[in-house]
């Protein structure tokens, strides 16, 4: 009977439940994945792109090729216009390429009365040689206009630098940080800069314009009236962008026409009322198409006076 107990005690004891202890579990942190929208260019903005190339390459070897009829002294209105497109030309293979932009990271703050906060997150591309470009075409087309009116060398210095200083100032625009004075800052000083050079097309060039020929004066009003035009859509351009009303593709295409309005066709006017009316014509001299004179230029022998 004490041998039949043990046994049952052992069984009891084998059979009993030990108390566990359950691990620990940490809950997981909630992750809130962001809501990032990306605007890239698609496919009918990267055709727009390679098109913009073939035409400014065909325009520069067009405005090229014709300033050959002239003689060099002639030629200033040509060498400023194939520039331009020139300059443009490069800038639309850069970007076509696919190196020339830049994303900017856009946060967007949603305040919420019983809820917290909610952002939206944009990346936007952003091709920044366009700017690069209209700072260098601005003033050459400017150049253009001055020397068509007879405005003085100080005035188209302060319009071609007010009109580069535009551009450079819609270029932080774009990349201004959301919510702070300094995108919309930026645009402001754009916009006043070219009311300085819409101020020296206007008043100084109407002034310089009257004294040679009314012929030069009609013309000139026309051409820089357009000018201005143009250059205020790139403005407005500029404000609907930063409003984020405009998707890249879109801004794409827009930039594209008012480049060729703005160098394409104003050079195209140009070269072709020139060709057409003798009184637009200039002849500059001098070191333009003769170099520097070392005429009466006293030299010494190796051994000295």
């Amino acid at each position: 009977m004490i041998v039949d107990a043990a046994e049952m005690l052992l069984k009891s004891s084998a059979t009993q439940v030990l108390p566990t202890h359950s691990p620990t579990h940490v809950a997981p942190v909630p992750s809130v994945v962001p809501d990032v929208h990306e605007q890239l260019i698609g496919a009918s903005g990267e055709r727009t792109l390679w098109v913009l190339f073939a035409l400014m390459t065909i325009a520069s070897a067009v405005f090229a090729g014709w300033s050959l009829r002239f003689a060099v002294s002639a030629r200033i209105y040509h060498v400023l216009a194939t520039l331009t497109t020139l300059i443009s030309a490069i800038a639309y293979f850069f970007m076509a390429t696919g190196q020339g932009s830049a994303i900017k990271h856009i946060t967007i703050r949603h305040s919420n009365d019983h809820v917290p906060d909610t952002f939206t997150h944009i990346d936007r591309q952003i091709f920044w040689p366009r700017y690069i470009q209209w700072t260098l075409a601005l003033p050459l087309i400017l150049l253009n206009l001055g020397i068509l009116a007879g405005i003085s060398g100080a005035h188209i210095l302060m319009a071609g630098t007010a009109g580069a200083l535009m551009n450079f100032m819609g270029l932080f625009a774009a990349f201004g940080k959301e919510n702070t004075p300094q995108k919309w800052g930026n645009y402001v000083i754009a916009l006043l800069s070219f009311l300085v050079v819409v101020w020296h097309l206007g008043l100084n060039g109407r002034a310089a314009v009257r004294e040679p020929s009314r012929g030069v004066a009609k013309f000139y009003t026309a051409l820089a009236t357009y000018t201005g035009l143009v250059w205020a859509a790139y403005l407005v351009v500029w404000g609907v962008i930063l409003g984020g009303h405009l998707t890249v593709n879109t801004e794409v295409i827009t930039f594209a026409v008012l480049d060729v309005l703005s160098m394409g066709v104003f050079g195209l006017w140009l070269l072709l009322t020139v060709a057409k009316n003798a009184e637009t014509n200039v002849e500059l001299k001098g070191f333009w198409s003769q170099g520097v004179s070392r005429e009466g230029v006293l030299r010494l022998d190796d051994d000295g006076a």
